[in-house]
């Protein structure tokens, strides 16, 4: 491993361009990044109003948020690692700008196929928030670097959780081509702010694209901390992503609730927030193995409520979304903490890796739901939704078992 660290295509860079972060500096992170995260979750809550308006069937219908899954995936691995070669600041700007065509793209086509190629590309283009987050692990201390990724990753988990709620409402009132239209207006605000207030980076060290890309490979195979976060996250992002898919469903078909009250359920998801500081700064004591351990746990038995009681209804899948967002976003940070310690000069690249397989997790995850729950409903989506955790809990256990003999 000390040769690939040496090597010429990673070097570390002059102290001298750090730029100590400010609370407000941390609050305009978290809020850059709950703002472009949220593209990736609009069209979620609403894919059963966009597919019949698309002529799209209804078993085909989460394909909507797996290709948005997909391509963010392709831009995690093609375009994060070059937060390690270009300019941060620069690199984010082009990115933002994608989105706003992308997104305008969304609120006008009138084709299934063109839409799920822009969905693809929303995806993509919205990979500057996984630039933002190793930026900020780069200028935080070593010794708060939990805390500040726990307080930025809050920020993104309440975009993710608020942008299925926005969407619901906007949708129910002005319907849903104009959420895709307002999320454009809004990523317009974003690129100013990014132009104008985010700080700049720049890669001391000097390498080719492909010398950049071969060095993910690299990573996975050298680094085993980074293969085992990755694949017990990617577990957890499985669980998350066919949850918030399928149970928009559920709601509809079940509770016959309108997308307005649908929002009104996703927002209460929101609490499982503030589990992004709090174990932050437990990882930051060195609880990181008691809160995998707990995160990997719940996330096992989060959806069970409604399965092993039917008579809670509502109540027990308000329980499931909670628990489940509060797993997830626990696991994520002490998950990220452990992988941008490992070599700080390429964190854009571990950041590639890790979330590239998560969201190839969470793509799969979300491209099941919708046939899983036509087939066999909330109980089957919760049995084999939990099947991933699951895994992730036993490999977890059987690592740490094996570092402790």
């Amino acid at each position: 491993m000390a040769a690939f660290v040496n090597s010429s295509s990673i070097s570390l860079e002059n102290p001298a361009q750090s730029t100590p972060l400010s609370p407000g500096l941390i609050a305009l992170f978290a809020f850059c990044c709950g703002a472009i995260v949220g593209n990736l979750y609009y069209a979620q809550p609403i894919v059963g109003l966009i597919a019949p308006d698309l002529h799209v069937s209804v078993e085909s219908a989460s394909l909507i948020v797996s290709m948005t899954q997909i391509g963010y995936a392709l831009g995690l691995f093609f375009v994060v690692p070059l937060g390690d070669l270009l300019e941060n600041r620069k690199l984010m700007i082009w990115t933002a700008i994608a989105s706003i065509f992308s997104l305008a793209a969304a609120a006008f086509t009138h084709q299934s196929t063109v839409f799920l190629l822009v969905s693809l590309l929303i995806g993509f283009s919205s990979v500057s928030v996984q630039l933002l987050i190793p930026l900020a692990a780069h200028l935080a201390p070593e010794k708060t670097r939990g805390q500040v990724v726990g307080s930025i990753m809050s920020g993104l988990l309440m975009g993710i959780l608020l942008a299925r709620p926005v969407s619901s409402f906007v949708t129910d009132h002005l319907g849903w081509r104009a959420m895709f239209g307002i999320a454009a207006v809004l990523m317009c605000l974003i690129t100013v702010v990014l132009a104008t207030l985010m700080p700049k980076r720049q890669p001391a060290h000097k390498a080719t694209y492909g010398q950049l890309i071969g060095s993910l490979a690299t990573l996975l195979k050298t680094e085993p901390v980074l293969r085992q976060r990755s694949l017990f996250q990617g577990c957890m992002f499985a669980i998350f992503s066919l949850y918030w898919t399928a149970v928009p469903l559920e709601l509809t078909a079940r509770y016959g609730m309108s997308q307005s009250q649908i929002a009104l359920f996703a927002l209460v998801g929101a609490m499982g927030a503030v589990a992004a500081p709090v174990s932050g700064r437990l990882a930051d004591k060195g609880h990181t193995k008691a809160i995998t351990l707990v995160a990997l746990g719940l996330g096992t038995l989060c959806l069970m409520p409604a399965v092993f009681f039917p008579g809670y209804g509502l109540v027990g899948l308000v329980i499931s979304g909670v628990l489940l967002d509060f797993a997830v976003q626990s696991n994520m940070v002490v998950s990220q903490r452990e992988i941008y310690a490992l070599h700080p000069n390429v964190r854009n690249r571990l950041n590639a890796v890790y979330m590239t397989s998560l969201f190839i997790f969470a793509a799969l995850g979300s491209s099941v739901a919708s046939l899983i729950y036509t087939h066999g409903g909330w109980p089957m989506v919760a049995l084999l939704g939990s099947g991933f955790p699951l895994l992730a809990f036993l490999g977890y256990a059987w690592v740490s078992r094996k570092q402790a003999l």
